[in-house]
């Protein structure tokens, strides 16, 4: 699959560079496994050289072997000969630039912690040292999410403040898959398009391997992922073991329960067994990988509280390879694959409400977006947009098929909300709504 998109974060990286040749800049590139950090630099940087370390989890001094060369290789100019310590080699490298503009970039950053620990001190003690005097351009990228907070958000940590810019790549969104859909089956239905947001939530890597594989369909996308030498299926503990340590079994039950509906504090507490208010926090803001969701206007902090799988890909993985790897155990993938189909028009009902937020979010036409339901669950709306600069509000209702929406219904609901929240006050409000039929 050729590349798409990015072109905010190509034109933010490349204003980098050309800010380095007169100030050293010192940019965080984050985002969850497969999001594509890695090929984005190597796009916006392909028209020029740059050095390139990957933090591989080996000795420091193998390291030092690999990155000496490809600083020789890239640069063309002889080395401090051998050295065994990284801070050696940066150093190296920030004299360097004192007289020469360049782009080094270091992937995997936080694997540091695992080869060598001081080399984060060392940076900074050694990036102190020439900051004002250099005109490098150091791009960092980190996979471990929270370890790569705790590098240079944590006030402890050397490197705290020392960085000049940040980028969260974000997946894809909507009118991008839309764009990649076009290209790889022209023609193709609304059904593909909300399989293809369903199995991957717009992750590069997913989209990537689906369209390299041809699986352009439901049903293909199906049978590719649940297969026996499918990656997507052990992309959950790949991705989250490490993140979560040892305490992982229990994230991994909170993250199920979540994904299966229980996304109440109660709910799965009932399902663990135990108190999970520590774990719920850390999901929400070491990790970002939950959301914690009220009604819109909600007064209270604590209050009609759900949680949610921000993650459209983790939220399919933990609904339905974790919670059945008994299946993947006995290798009956076709056995799952049945469940994945009986299940999948409620599942992908529920992703395509997320599908439309985010077409909201892209729209750029509302100020503030958000659901609302009332503490018996008995009223329940969608997605509201508010735009206060127009002083207008519109309901949305979302279902997969335009025949199940009853505009009447959602009048009501809204009626509910109206009264209890006493907002929207003067606004024009409008009715909306929002199936297959409108993506």
């Amino acid at each position: 699959m050729k590349f798409y998109d990015r072109e905010q974060e190509m034109a933010f990286l490349k204003e980098t560079r050309e800010k380095a040749e007169k100030v050293a800049r010192f940019t965080v590139v984050t985002g969850r496994r497969r999001i594509g950090k890695t090929t984005l630099v190597r796009e916006a940087y392909s028209d020029k050289p740059f050095v390139y370390f990957f933090v591989a989890r080996k000795a420091e001094s193998d390291l030092c072997e690999v990155y000496l060369e490809e600083i020789n290789e890239k640069l063309g100019i002889p080395t401090l000969g051998s050295s065994r310590k990284f801070s050696d080699i940066f150093r190296y490298l920030m004299q360097l630039s004192v007289t020469q503009s360049f782009t080094l970039v270091i992937d995997e950053f936080q694997d540091f912690f695992r080869v060598n620990k001081a080399v984060f001190s060392e940076m900074q003690s050694i990036w102190d040292e020439f900051e004002k005097r250099s005109h490098i351009n150091l791009i960092v990228c980190g996979s471990i999410y929270s370890l790569m907070q705790k590098i240079f958000k944590d006030k402890k940590e050397p490197l705290y403040g020392r960085n000049t810019g940040e980028l969260k790549l974000k997946p894809f969104r909507p009118s991008v898959l839309k764009q990649i859909m076009a290209d790889a089956k022209p023609g193709y239905s609304k059904e593909d398009l909300l399989a293809l947001f369903t199995f991957t939530g717009g992750v590069a890597k997913y989209v990537n391997q689906l369209v390299d594989a041809g699986a352009t369909d439901k049903d293909s996308m199906i049978r590719h992922i649940i297969s026996p030498n499918s990656t997507f299926l052990n992309e959950g503990k790949n991705n989250l073991i490490e993140e979560f340590g040892k305490d992982y079994g229990t994230y991994f039950s909170i993250l199920s329960c979540i994904a299966r509906g229980k996304n109440t504090r109660s709910e799965i507490e009932d399902v663990i067994g135990k108190e999970v208010g520590g774990y719920l926090t850390n999901l929400e803001n070491e990790y970002e990988l939950i959301g914690k969701r009220q009604p819109l206007f909600e007064q209270s902090a604590n209050k009609n509280v759900r949680y949610e799988l921000d993650d459209v890909f983790y939220s399919f993985w933990f609904r339905f390879v974790f919670k059945y790897s008994y299946i993947i155990e006995i290798e009956n993938y076709g056995k799952l694959r049945e469940i994945v189909e009986r299940d999948y028009t409620t599942f992908s009902g529920l992703m395509l409400e997320r599908y439309f937020h985010r077409v909201a979010m892209e729209s750029g036409d509302y100020t503030r977006l958000g659901r609302w339901w009332d503490r018996h669950g008995e009223n329940e709306i969608d997605m509201i947009g508010e735009d206060e600069l127009a002083d207008k509000a519109t309901f949305y209702e979302v279902k997969r098929q335009k025949a199940d929406i009853s505009i009447g219904l959602l009048k009501k609901k809204a009626e509910v909300m109206l009264l209890a929240t006493h907002e929207f006050k003067g606004y024009e409000i409008d009715y909306v709504g929002l199936s297959m039929e409108e993506m």
